[in-house]
């Protein structure tokens, strides 16, 4: 089955937010306690919003749910443990995970160009709003994180 612009749009968010979730949990260990307590609602309430966007997708522009991409999840994987031998692992974490954000925050305005059904927009809208707090937070601990000896 071929998508429309607008269920293609829809699909890149679902998958930008699916491996936010992932690569969080994934690397959940190599981030200091603090960072993860602070972190955590985020990305909790994050998948609760992806949720209700799969089921308003499926219920309003007829989408089936897929999975991820798992080489993707691999590479990004091996290549922020590389880069954590030569920098501090919460912060290389930090920065991958500020990538993570940038991707979701193109796919949600690619998607914001497209016309939206009425019982979508407001949950697209919310989905933003989290992506901004997530990213001012991220910044908050990156400065404030711990110099390295």
């Amino acid at each position: 089955m071929f998508l429309d612009n607008r269920q293609v749009a829809m699909d890149s968010v679902l998958e930008a937010l699916a491996d936010s979730i992932d690569y969080f949990q994934d690397n959940l260990e190599r981030l200091r306690p603090s960072l993860r307590d602070s972190l955590k609602p985020h990305y909790e309430a994050r998948g609760r919003s992806m949720r209700e966007l799969q089921e308003l997708a499926r219920e309003h522009l007829s989408m089936l749910p897929r999975d991820a991409d798992v080489e993707r999840d691999d590479y990004m994987w091996l290549w922020s443990r590389l880069k954590s031998f030569v920098g501090n692992e919460s912060q290389v974490v930090i920065g991958e995970l500020l990538e993570q954000e940038r991707v979701l925050m193109q796919a949600l305005s690619n998607l914001m160009t497209h016309p939206l059904p009425d019982a979508l927009e407001p949950k697209v809208e919310e989905c933003w709003k989290g992506c901004r707090a997530l990213i001012r937070e991220l910044y908050a601990l990156q400065k404030s994180r711990p110099r390295r000896r």
